[in-house]
């Protein structure tokens, strides 16, 4: 559930697409993410391969 503090199961996944999401960081003072990842598209031109893993792109600069 979005803004639980519960911890939650994860399952583990093997990509086999690429996705297009929109995102935004603000997180507010108890530490909860305000705004949820948005879906934008899949991306058929994009090989599983080639998209950086999560943590491992390009680091978008805050200004």
């Amino acid at each position: 559930m979005w803004g639980s503090r519960d911890v939650l199961d994860t399952a583990l996944v093997h990509p086999t697409l690429v996705a297009e999401v929109s995102a935004h960081r603000t997180i507010d003072h108890g530490g909860v993410c305000r705004h949820p990842l948005r879906f934008q598209r899949i991306r058929l031109d994009v090989r599983v391969e080639d998209a950086p893993r999560f943590g491992q792109g390009p680091a978008e600069v805050a200004g």
